[in-house]
């Protein structure tokens, strides 16, 4: 009896401590966006947009700074009425400002349309394959080096980033 139960407890043990075992990977994702060449051109493609859409916003910042500067110089000689529709023209044409740049740049805006049409497809590539390979080699948490800020520090032999890039074809 005491021998089946030191076994019972003997089996027991070892499973416990077979199911504790986990294995954990590390990915380094900056690494691997760099090495991906359709990544660096969708870059490169949202700066150039981003760039062309400030551009059109810094000329009606100006147009708006221009009108308030002609305002601020004339209103000793403005009455009432111009006075406010000077004041309503400057004020409608900030929120017109505003709206484009939230058309822009905004959450819903062009720019994140772009993203999500451009750089998604890539990360969600990359996602894939890492769950694939996570899940082939048994990996119960696979840890983003380059966003985990609280990793000090990290063996190279659990990074699989090279096997991610190897599996997507680079």
């Amino acid at each position: 009896m005491k021998r089946a139960l030191f076994i019972f407890g003997f089996l027991i043990t070892i499973s416990m401590g077979n199911s504790y075992a986990q294995k954990y990977a590390l990915i380094d994702m900056e690494y691997m966006l760099k090495k991906i060449p359709a990544y660096e051109s969708a870059n490169k493609q949202l700066e150039s947009l981003s760039q062309e859409w400030q551009k059109e916003v810094d000329q009606e910042v100006g147009t708006v700074n221009a009108l308030y500067k002609k305002y601020q110089a004339d209103l000793v000689f403005l009455a009432g009425s111009e006075k406010t529709k000077r004041e309503n023209e400057i004020v409608t044409k900030e929120n017109a400002i505003q709206e484009l740049r939230n058309r822009y740049f905004g959450p819903q805006g062009a720019l994140f349309s772009q993203q999500e049409k451009l750089i998604k497809p890539i990360q969600d590539s990359i996602y894939e394959t890492i769950k694939e390979i996570a899940t082939e080699q048994g990996y119960a948490l696979v840890v983003d080096r380059a966003s985990a800020t609280s990793v000090i520090f990290a063996s190279p032999s659990i990074d699989i980033s090279d096997l991610v890039l190897a599996r997507l074809g680079y």
